[in-house]
């Protein structure tokens, strides 16, 4: 009689081994934890019934097989490997946002900032050396504090400008647009943008606008106004990427200034990225924002601009996904 399973057949799988031994005995083996590497053996017995029964014409064999338990696939889960995973990705993914090239500054930057400041600087020296010979320092003293008030007017109106009409294909001025729609998505990027490269644009600005009056004007009252008005509007960025800032990363005197509202203020620009998105745009001190607000002095210009020109500010549309903001950790899981 021919036996039902061969000899030492063997039945394999990646967590167990079945061997069967010449008397139907099972014996089933586990892997245990790779780190003790250590096997447990449990030897379940099988019992086979040969019942045989001969004839002269025939030979009949009815056998009769208790079925094999089934053998659960043990489950195995390592925490550890996706915890390390899951930071690995974090990290690597922190770190090119930390690197992103665009955020850099280059030295085309640098050179423009230079270039900026000193135009400012000019206008600030000549002023006081003007102010040293005539011995008349009221007139460029309030000219300057117009200069600083009339900056944040004219920050607010540039930032509603720019944040609803035109797009990144819009002549001379696409980039802003782009740089600024785009910075209600990803507001956080501004912080992460480097001085020069934060800045170079307006300082190129303020050196084509204020270099020639520098050149041809001598009266100290204009050249204080002209000094400190360019000067806040080409740091107005910055200031823009301090009320983003996270208040135990600022500097004390950043915080003090911002506290006593010669700076825009945290807890006020955080209103601008806020539905409806349409108010709160000075970004100087702020000092304009609840006046300009609570005159609806941009929604009349909108309409304005409506009835004349048929051109809708994207504040009107409702709120999409171009408005809402997404975080950084948002932007990392998102790229990967």
């Amino acid at each position: 009689m021919s036996s039902i399973l061969p000899q030492n057949h063997t039945i394999r799988s990646s967590q167990q081994v079945l061997t069967y031994d010449k008397i139907g005995t099972i014996q089933r083996r586990f892997s245990t934890h790779r780190v003790h590497n250590i096997s447990r053996h449990f030897l379940l017995p099988a019992r086979v019934y040969c019942v045989s029964s001969s004839s002269s014409s025939s030979s009949n064999i009815a056998t009769i097989t208790t079925k094999l338990p089934t053998v659960p696939q043990p489950l195995t889960y390592d925490p550890l490997t996706k915890i390390e995973a899951s930071n690995t990705t974090t990290t690597s993914s922190t770190r090119s946002v930390l690197n992103d090239p665009s955020l850099k500054s280059t030295w085309a930057h640098r050179a423009w900032m230079a270039s900026g400041c000193t135009t400012v600087l000019i206008s600030l020296a000549r002023s006081a050396a003007g102010v040293l010979d005539s011995h008349m320092w009221a007139g460029p003293l309030i000219a300057g504090c117009i200069g600083y008030v009339l900056s944040d007017l004219a920050s607010g109106i540039y930032h509603w400008g720019i944040d609803n009409y035109g797009s990144a294909k819009s002549p001379v001025f696409g980039a802003q647009i782009d740089a600024f729609q785009g910075h209600h998505k990803w507001p956080w990027t501004i912080t992460r943008r480097e001085f020069s490269n934060n800045l170079h644009s307006l300082a190129r600005a303020v050196t084509f606008t204020v270099l020639p009056i520098d050149l041809l004007c001598n009266n100290p009252t204009t050249l204080a106004f002209v000094g400190v008005c360019s000067g806040c509007i080409m740091f107005s960025q910055q200031f823009h990427s301090w009320a983003h800032g996270t208040k135990s990363k600022l500097p004390s005197i950043v915080l003090v200034l911002q506290d006593a509202g010669i700076l825009v203020s945290r807890e006020q620009h955080a209103a601008h990225h806020r539905a409806p998105y349409n108010n709160n745009y000075c970004i100087v001190s702020g000092l304009w924002n609840s006046i300009l607000d609570r005159t609806k002095f941009f929604e009349l210009l909108e309409m304005i601009f409506f009835f004349k020109f048929g051109v809708r500010p994207r504040s009107w549309s409702e709120p999409n996904s171009e408005w809402i903001e997404e975080t950084e950790t948002q932007s990392i899981t998102a790229s990967h």
